[in-house]
């Protein structure tokens, strides 16, 4: 497997257990699992702005408590923000309009309960951790990191919901899961991370992170690049797109209490 150095590009004070991140008009905008705001970094400003996703918002809210936001995508000028569904108080899905800043808040307790009836998941094994729109359908990327171990992506049309079942490299003993994916062009980017645990609850030790290419129609894993030993990276966002190649963002939970985010950059020849 390929092996590429990271470089850290940004510290961001205020916002600690980023869980994703997309780059928009000059602006980071985050999200953090232990937290219910949307964090706008200004990169020309170099300023923080905070927004409510839910009532009642804190920058650390309790792991019982926490609607953990795992997954974020850009479609058109809405910011679409997930809940794991890996308990019931994490079946949120949030919508950001950039423009006018509003919110709109979506129950999707129906579709998660439909998932884990359909593909025999139960509530401990379902953890939704990415997300991105491709073709008029909604593809959620799932986290096997607990019993059953299911990698895999849900790929849901109207009321229709598919899943593929999918394979990825082991870091030590420890096969890596889905931590986030984006849609560039043709291709699906994504990161999977490991980590020695068997809950979607609990932390583990991590054993590192691997970036993936994959075909959006086919599902077909077409290249996995080693990123690092040591780092549970779970968030990913094109920066900057050149001739013959691409400029990512990432971010990563550390799994502390430490409200300081670092923003790596990683720069990659464009795939065949």
């Amino acid at each position: 497997m390929e092996k590429i150095k990271l470089s850290p590009f940004l510290e961001i004070e205020g916002i600690g257990a980023a869980s994703g991140i997309v780059h928009y008009n000059n602006a980071l905008f985050l999200i953090s699992d232990n937290s219910g705001y949307l964090f706008e970094y200004d990169l020309i400003q170099n300023q923080m702005n905070r927004h409510l996703l839910i009532a009642d918002a804190s920058v650390n809210i309790e792991k019982k408590r926490k609607p953990d936001f795992e997954a974020i995508t850009l479609r058109e000028n809405e910011l679409h923000v997930f809940g794991s569904g890996s308990t019931i108080n994490r079946n949120k899905k949030v919508i950001f309009n950039i423009d006018t800043e509003e919110i709109t808040e979506v129950d999707y307790s129906e579709i998660y309960q439909k998932i884990k009836s359909q593909f025999q998941f139960s509530d401990d094994d379902l953890n939704i951790e990415g997300a991105l729109y491709y073709s008029e359908k909604l593809y959620l990327f799932q986290r096997g990191n607990g019993l059953t171990a299911k990698n895999g992506v849900f790929t849901i049309t109207n009321k229709d919901i598919a899943f593929k079942h999918l394979q990825l490299p082991k870091i030590e003993h420890v096969e890596t899961s889905f931590t986030d994916a984006i849609l560039i062009e043709d291709k699906i980017y994504f990161l999977a991370a490991a980590e020695d645990t068997i809950s979607t609850y609990e932390d583990g030790e991590v054993l590192g992170t691997i970036m993936g290419i994959m075909n959006p129609e086919t599902h077909e894993v077409l290249k996995y690049i080693q990123l690092s030993p040591t780092h549970k990276l779970e968030g990913l966002t094109l920066f900057e797109k050149q001739e013959n190649q691409l400029t990512f963002l990432l971010c990563e939970d550390n799994d502390t209490e430490d409200l300081n985010a670092t923003i790596y950059k990683l720069t990659l020849k464009i795939a065949d």
